[in-house]
C-alpha cells in the first residue's frame, strides 16, 4: 500500500524550500431563413471530386432516430469503457469540482474513451464515492471517483503511472491548489499529462521536481518548434478518402465525442475510418493523427492540420477521415473552425447542437446561434455541405430528445440523431446517405 500523502507533503514542503533557493520560480447567409433542400450531394471517390446530386429522403431517419435504447446501451458500449491491453499506462484523472461539467470535458472524454491510458479513477470531491460512468452518462463503468489524490492512490496496489490534469478552464491555467496536487503526484513518481495553455514542462520548479523524481511532464498543447511548422501546400488535394468534419454551434458541445463515436461506428460497419484530433482531449485519448490547433501560430494552422490529414491518409489508406471540430465558425472568440475548414477541406460537415443551451459557454452575454444560420455560414465559407445534425442532450429527457430530433429533421430537411443515446447505425446511415458509393469491406451489423 502506498505511503499516505500527509507525511509526503511535509517532505515536499522542505524539499521545495531547498529547491527554490537554487532555482527561483518564474513569474507566475446572414439571418435569412434556411431553405429546405430538395437534393443532397455526394462526391465520387477516385474522380475529380465534383458534387453529384442524389435523392434524399430525410423522413426515413425520423423513425430510426426516435428508437429508445435500453438503459444498458444508453451510450456506445465500445467507447464508454474500452478494454485495453495490460501494458497501457495507468492513470488517475484530476477534475476537482468540474467532473461532468463543461470545464471538465477532458476528464469526461477520457472516462468515456481512452486508447492511450487505462483510467483507474477520477478525483472530484463533489462526487466522491460515486461511479464516474453513472455520474456522466447514467451507465456504470467501474471507474470510481475519489475525494483526493490520497484516496485515489490508496485504492491501488501500486502507484499509477500517470496523473492527468483533466480540466480545460477558459483561462488555460491551473490554480495554486491544483498545483500543489500536481507536485504531490510528481513526488509519488507519477508522470504528468496536461492539456493547459500554461506549459508545465516550462515551469522551472515543476520541471526540477520531475527531474529529481525521474518522471516526465507531457504538455499536449505544446507545438513543434517554429522552424518545423509548415504552411499549407495543397497536398490535401491528393487525399482520396472522403473527409467529414464534425462542427458545432458552440465550444464544449460534444464534437469530439460525436467524432469518436462516428469513427467507431463506421469502422464497425466495415468502412475503414481514421479520426484526426484537433484538441488536447482527443490527443490524450490516443488519436494517432492530429494537432492541438489552438496552440499553433495562426499562419501555420492550416498547414499543420493538412500535414496530419495527409499523414492519416498515407499511413492508413482509409475510406473516410473524420476531423474533430473546435469552437464554432460563428463564435467571435475562436478562429480554429475556419482553419479546420481550410486545412482539411472536408467534403461534408456534421453539425452538433445543444437545443437547451441558451447562451454560449463561458460567454453569458452571447446567445446561441440557430443551427440554420450556422449551416448557412459553414456552406458559404467553404466548398462543403452539412449532411446532418447531432443533438447534445444536456438538460433534456428522452421525450424532449425525440421531439428535438423530429423537429430539426423537418426544419432542416437533414438527418438528425443523438450520438450518445440513439443507435450508432443512425450516424452510419447519415454518412451513407451522403456518400452512397461507400461500401463496407465486410458485412457487419451495428446494433
Amino acid at each position: 500500500m502506498p505511503q499516505k500523502l500527509s507525511s509526503i507533503r511535509r517532505a515536499v514542503r522542505s524539499e521545495r524550500m531547498r529547491f527554490q533557493t537554487e532555482s527561483p520560480l518564474s513569474n507566475l447567409h446572414n439571418l435569412c431563413p434556411f431553405l429546405p433542400r430538395t437534393a443532397r450531394f455526394t462526391l465520387q471517390k477516385g474522380t475529380d471530386m465534383k458534387p453529384v446530386p442524389i435523392a434524399s429522403d430525410a423522413k426515413q431517419f425520423i423513425a430510426s432516430d426516435a428508437q429508445k435504447l435500453p438503459p444498458e446501451q444508453a451510450v456506445f458500449p465500445e467507447l464508454h469503457r474500452k478494454t485495453l491491453v495490460t501494458d497501457t499506462p495507468t492513470a488517475i484523472v484530476y477534475c476537482e469540482g468540474n467532473f461532468a461539467k463543461i470545464d471538465g470535458k477532458t476528464a469526461n472524454g477520457l472516462v468515456r474513451h481512452s486508447q492511450a491510458y487505462r483510467v483507474l479513477s477520477v478525483i472530484d470531491s463533489t462526487y466522491g464515492g460515486c461511479d464516474s460512468g453513472k455520474v456522466l452518462d447514467n451507465v456504470a463503468n467501474q471507474v470510481p471517483i475519489f475525494d483526493d489524490l490520497d484516496a485515489a492512490v490508496a485504492n491501488e496496489a501500486t502507484i499509477p503511472d500517470t496523473f492527468i490534469y483533466g480540466m480545460a478552464p477558459a483561462s488555460g491555467r491551473m490554480s495554486l491548489e491544483d498545483r500543489e496536487v500536481v507536485v504531490d503526484a510528481i513526488t509519488l513518481g507519477m508522470n504528468i499529462v496536461s492539456g493547459l495553455h500554461e506549459f508545465l514542462s516550462d515551469d522551472k520548479e515543476l520541471a526540477g521536481f520531475a527531474k529529481i523524481h525521474d518522471v516526465t511532464i507531457r504538455d499536449i498543447r505544446k507545438p513543434r518548434p517554429n522552424p518545423d511548422l509548415r504552411l499549407l501546400d495543397g497536398s490535401i488535394g491528393d487525399v482520396q478518402a472522403f473527409r467529414i468534419a464534425v462542427f458545432g454551434t458552440d465550444c464544449a458541445i460534444g464534437k469530439r465525442t460525436t467524432a469518436t463515436i462516428l469513427t467507431g461506428a463506421l469502422n464497425a460497419h466495415g468502412i475503414k475510418t481514421v479520426l484526426v484530433g484537433t484538441g488536447q482531449t482527443g490527443l490524450m485519448q490516443g488519436a494517432k493523427y492530429g494537432v492541438a490547433m489552438d496552440s499553433v501560430p495562426p499562419q501555420f494552422c492550416c498547414g499543420e492540420l493538412e500535414r496530419a490529414v495527409v499523414a492519416a491518409s498515407e499511413g492508413e489508406h482509409p475510406d473516410v477521415i473524420v476531423i474533430e471540430g473546435q469552437g464554432a465558425l460563428s463564435h467571435p472568440a475562436f478562429c480554429t473552425s475556419a482553419f479546420i475548414l481550410r486545412g482539411s477541406q472536408p467534403h461534408a460537415v456534421i453539425l452538433q447542437h445543444a437545443p437547451k443551451r441558451k447562451r454560449r459557454c463561458d460567454f453569458p452575454n452571447m446567445t446561441m446561434p440557430d443551427p440554420c444560420d450556422e449551416i448557412t455560414l459553414i456552406e458559404a465559407f467553404a466548398n462543403t455541405e452539412v449532411i446532418g445534425m447531432t443533438i447534445n442532450h444536456e438538460g433534456m429527457n428522452d421525450v424532449e430528445i425525440s421531439k428535438a430530433i423530429t423537429d430539426y429533421n423537418c426544419k432542416l430537411y437533414l438527418p438528425v440523431t443523438d450520438a450518445l443515446n440513439r443507435p450508432p447505425k443512425n450516424l452510419v446511415n447519415m454518412v451513407l446517405s451522403a456518400f452512397p458509393r461507400l461500401q463496407p469491406v465486410r458485412a457487419t451489423t451495428i446494433e
